[in-house]
């Protein structure tokens, strides 16, 4: 069972949980792990329904005409809440760093981009440097190594945040990853673009992933767990893939990325 460190003589902040369309196609058990910790953090926790894509994939191949629709609904969802909360740190730098770049010329939209990018943060980070959340009572007899987002990383300096609580985590043995700053090959349509590239990559990311002989590989963002799950799963590697935040809420006892549910 989940058990947090929030005081209860404080007012709970109002936090608008972003569940990112590909957690929410995808993988929602990351979801329901940021819920959890967010509560277990002493907060009250809201997923608007009108909430979308955050118009990254648009943005980064360029087109702006088409993000701005989205990333005006997003603003309009999640402006009233205190924090806006994702478990991605590619959204989270697309609405933190990149909003006020997208409306830099819109002098109505501009503000609200700014107020809101300010009030942004990633699920792990908001724990620890927000929250100064630590899991407590959650335990997984497991080996783990890291890979470093590169959103996360570069765009918002998430590094030490996800370590110190995974290094909460009972019975869990952190391994070294080498080249766990290096990208992974997704970079969202990237991969689509440049399949070649990425594909060689991932390839090196994977080898690596296996040196490092942990049990379970850990991330903060779906989208690079996503593809290096399917590449190690071709390569016929026994590393099982989760979302950091899975663990850290107690929830690694399901089926990993890239496992088939069963019935």
């Amino acid at each position: 069972m989940l058990d947090g460190n929030a005081s209860n003589d404080q007012p709970k902040p109002r936090v608008g949980l972003f569940v990112t369309c590909l957690v929410d196609a995808m993988r929602p058990s990351i979801g329901f792990a940021a819920l959890a910790l967010l509560e277990a953090a002493g907060c009250k926790v809201d997923i608007p329904p009108r909430q979308t894509c955050c118009g990254q994939p648009a943005y980064n191949s360029g087109a702006s005409d088409a993000t701005a629709p989205l990333a005006k609904l997003v603003i309009e969802a999640f402006e009233s809440y205190d924090y806006l909360v994702t478990p991605s740190g590619s959204c989270a730098a697309m609405i933190k760093v990149h909003y006020p770049e997208l409306f830099a010329h819109d002098p109505a939209w501009l503000p609200r981009a700014q107020a809101l990018a300010a009030r942004t943060h990633e699920l792990l980070s908001f724990l620890v440097d927000i929250r100064g959340f630590r899991p407590r009572g959650v335990s997984c007899a497991s080996t783990a190594t890291y890979h470093d987002s590169c959103s996360g990383l570069r765009e918002l300096g998430i590094e030490a945040q996800p370590r110190a609580l995974l290094g909460a985590v009972e019975g869990l043995e952190m391994r070294a990853l080498e080249g766990h700053d290096a990208c992974c090959g997704f970079g969202g349509t990237f991969c689509v673009k440049y399949s070649s590239i990425s594909n060689a990559i991932v390839g090196e990311k994977a080898a690596n992933v296996t040196a490092a002989g942990a049990d379970l590989l850990l991330g903060g963002d779906l989208g690079c767990l996503m593809n290096m799950a399917g590449k190690l799963h071709r390569g016929g590697a026994s590393t099982r893939v989760y979302h950091a935040a899975e663990i850290i809420a107690g929830m690694g006892d399901g089926p990993a990325i890239g496992e088939a549910v069963k019935p």
